[in-house]
């Protein structure tokens, strides 16, 4: 009968966090990525949403406008986390840490744009907003909270529009659309492979919006916003036959992904250097919790407990400021420093989303190869703030009977390059006057 209660305990809580495995090592706060630009990676994102290269359409369709003619940018971000537990106290402390969970991971984004005439522009950008990957340990003191491999990736294309008013503002808008596709999995109790999973696929939408401004030479700010998803999950929950009450089977459920806001800056100072900064905030806090529920719309159970996502996020804020100099004209080099505040408190941490405060150092450069070519290049190092984890009572996750204390060790490196090429003859562009790059 004991043996029975503990499984049971464990499993009233082995939905919470599911479907967020995966992606503690995510890298704009929560489990957002923020990699999508090598040009932008290079400063710490300082300025980003105010332009400078067409990858800036992400957190600002408007900068499409300063980009002529038809090309394309393709980045691919080589991201290296590490991310280690150490087990302080709970009720398998005796079962000890991990080593490193955290999973290396490419991230690729692609951005395309065509300017129509002097004043429109079309564009489409790919991206994966949102995942990366971990593996637990089966055995070890927090597996209730994490267990196994998983992983969250998603899929997002946005085909956007954008519109130069005249010689000072532009406007842009697009239309998200993001597939997501997840395998995630946790512990049960103290016995080794009993294990709880959820897999599965859907859909979101939502759309971007922004704007920039040149009130003088030399200087230009940007206003970019990209919209709530309401990211639907549709899969399969397992869990071990011995445990009663179980609505093992088809579930679904609705990640309440955030709206962003991103306010970027970029001043010419002479005709070598530029100085950029950035504010962005993240509404986090509409996550809260999301629920689980089987095909009927009753609520999925496990060991006849309710099965909840309790996310319970804050707001995220980013700040970064960065500078570029122009070398000659093919060579120009810039650098930035960054810093994060997580959305995810001390209250509601787990260990599978071990996210937390965090500083950003990077350099970057792009190289002009020819009037058609030309490449981008960035390294960052993030340090993580030391990690404690309490799930105790008061943490919405904690599964009464199975605590666990303990402190994540994190940081990550990211390098980053991409290729930028212009398809048309320069010559025979239209010509706007918002081309400020």
């Amino acid at each position: 009968m004991i043996i029975r209660r503990v499984h049971v305990l464990s499993l009233a809580g082995a939905g919470v966090g599911l479907l967020a495995v995966g992606t503690m090592t995510a890298n704009a706060g929560g489990f957002a990525l923020r990699e999508q630009s090598a040009y932008g990676q290079g400063s710490s994102y300082a300025g980003v949403a105010a332009g400078g290269s067409l990858s800036s359409m992400f957190w600002n369709p408007a900068t499409m406008t300063q980009v002529p003619g038809l090309q394309s940018e393709s980045v691919l971000s080589a991201v290296v986390p590490y991310s280690a537990n150490t087990a302080t106290g709970g009720a398998l402390a005796a079962f000890g840490g991990t080593g490193n969970i955290a999973n290396s991971a490419l991230v690729p984004s692609s951005y395309y744009s065509w300017q129509v005439n002097s004043q429109l522009w079309l564009g489409l950008a790919i991206n994966a907003p949102y995942g990366l990957t971990e593996s637990f340990p089966d055995f070890w003191a927090g597996r209730d909270y994490g267990a196994g491999g998983s992983h969250l990736v998603t899929y997002n294309a946005t085909p956007s529009i954008a519109y130069a008013i005249n010689n000072w503002i532009s406007v842009g808008v697009g239309v998200q659309i993001q597939y997501a596709d997840a395998t995630l999995t946790k512990g049960i109790g103290a016995f080794p492979t009993a294990q709880a999973a959820i897999s599965g696929t859907g859909w979101g939408y939502g759309f971007t919006a922004g704007l920039t401004l040149t009130p003088m030479p030399g200087t230009t700010i940007g206003l970019g916003y990209r919209s709530a998803l309401d990211q639907k999950i549709d899969g399969s929950l397992v869990a071990p036959a011995f445990v009663p009450a179980s609505t093992v089977g088809s579930v679904t459920t609705t990640l309440n992904l955030p709206d962003s806001v991103s306010l970027g800056v970029r001043q010419k100072l002479s005709a070598e250097w530029t100085v950029m900064g950035t504010i962005e905030w993240t509404n986090w806090s509409r996550i809260g919790t999301a629920a689980v529920s089987q095909p009927s719309g009753a609520p999925a159970l496990i060991g006849g407990a309710v099965v909840t996502i309790p996310f319970q996020y804050d707001d995220g804020w980013f700040y970064s400021l960065g500078a570029e100099y122009q070398w000659n004209p093919q060579l120009a080099l810039r650098g930035g420093i960054g810093y994060e505040k997580s959305p995810i408190t001390d209250q509601v941490r787990i260990p599978v989303l071990a996210d937390d405060d965090r500083f950003w150092l990077s350099v970057g450069a792009s190289y002009k190869y020819s009037e058609k070519i030309s490449f981008d290049f960035a390294y960052s190092h993030i340090f993580v703030k030391d990690t404690p984890i309490n799930v105790v009572a008061g943490n919405p996750s904690f599964v009464p009977g199975l605590p666990y204390v303990g402190t994540v060790d994190s940081h990550i490196d990211i390098i980053s390059v991409a290729l930028k090429y212009r398809w048309d003859d320069p010559a025979a562009a239209p010509k706007g006057k918002l081309v400020t790059k």
